[in-house]
């Protein structure tokens, strides 16, 4: 029976992606629970520089289908390569990041395969030996639990920081890189890429952010957000906000966090004025350390903050923005 996990290495810009680390993180846990191991492929053109990155991490082996058909992304050429390594490797689990990149072909490629696609998982549980999948529902209301039968392979896609990107095993050399021979067709790749997909034009990547400050309804009126940009600049964190201040047009969409908007993992979240909606919460969830100030000392935030200050924030900002700027003077 086929044991060992494959991962799915995305990578853009020459770069591995943040989030193939953090689904190699979910790939290595799942591979510790089971007794096995990981192995990473790389599918694009000139890949050498990429998979010496993967070979640091503790995985079994760098599987690499270097081609120029595959120089730039498309779904054919993505779901013929990756299916070829599968029917080759013959995984127990497919493992991905779920990326815009991962949902627009890896339907595509378990429906070749003729198997199911859990996508988008918070994490998972093992019960005697049944491995339950966790993903959530009705814009993160419900979280559903999944189970899948069947023969293997199985495919699995993480939601962002679901697994931290700091927390995957390094290795302790460079795992062998072994270049895989797939066979490929120009006419067998029927789209052509187009400009990469944005939210929106100018689009802020609050995924990359390392430090957050983000506002709510508590800010009261458009003109106080300048206050969290104050404190924004003071900190060097970029500006986020739930969804009800976007909506209202005080800050543009592309600073929406949460189910609706974008998933952040930074090492610190302030929320100011949020009283932590499940929506919302789904979306900073993977923040390592949060600071709520908010007057509502049940507010939900509370729950999932490190540090919580019970308070108005138009009282404590101000002061806190101030000695931020004496230590860093």
């Amino acid at each position: 029976m086929p044991n060992h996990i494959l991962l799915f290495a995305e990578h853009q810009g020459g770069k591995l992606t943040r989030p193939t680390w953090e689904a190699l993180a979910a790939a290595q846990h799942l591979a510790q629970g089971l007794g096995t191991s990981v192995t990473a492929v790389l599918l694009g053109n000139n890949l050498a520089s990429l998979a010496a990155d993967a070979a640091a991490a503790a995985v079994q082996e760098v599987l690499t289908v270097d081609s120029p058909l595959l120089a730039e992304y498309t779904a054919d050429g993505y779901t013929l390569a990756l299916r070829a390594v599968i029917e080759q490797q013959k995984p127990r689990f497919v493992v991905f990041s779920h990326t815009y990149q991962v949902r627009d072909f890896a339907p595509k490629l378990a429906a070749a395969l003729d198997r199911g696609l859990v996508s988008d998982c918070l994490g998972y549980r093992n019960e005697e030996g049944k491995l339950i999948f966790v993903r959530q529902v009705f814009q993160g209301k419900y979280c559903a639990d999944v189970e899948l039968v069947g023969e293997a392979p199985y495919f699995v896609s993480f939601q962002a920081a679901a697994f931290r990107e700091d927390s995957f095993q390094r290795g302790s050399g460079a795992a062998p890189i072994t270049p895989v021979a797939v066979e490929l067709a120009a006419d067998s790749i029927r789209a052509k890429p187009g400009e990469r997909f944005r939210e929106a034009k100018q689009a802020v990547d609050l995924t990359q952010a390392e430090l957050i400050v983000a506002v709510g309804r508590g800010i009261k009126a458009p003109e106080n957000v300048d206050l969290a940009k104050r404190l924004a600049d003071a900190l060097g964190a970029e500006l986020g906000a739930s969804r009800p201040i976007c909506d209202n047009g005080w800050l543009p969409m592309d600073r929406q966090i949460g189910s609706s908007g974008q998933t952040v993992a930074p090492k610190l979240y302030v929320a100011l004025g949020i009283s932590g909606a499940i929506q919302h919460m789904v979306g900073m969830k993977g923040s390592n350390t949060v600071v709520a100030i908010n007057k509502d000392k049940e507010a939900p935030i509370f729950e999932v903050a490190t540090y919580g200050i019970v308070g108005d924030l138009f009282e404590i900002v101000p002061p806190l923005i101030e000695e931020i700027k004496k230590v860093k003077a």
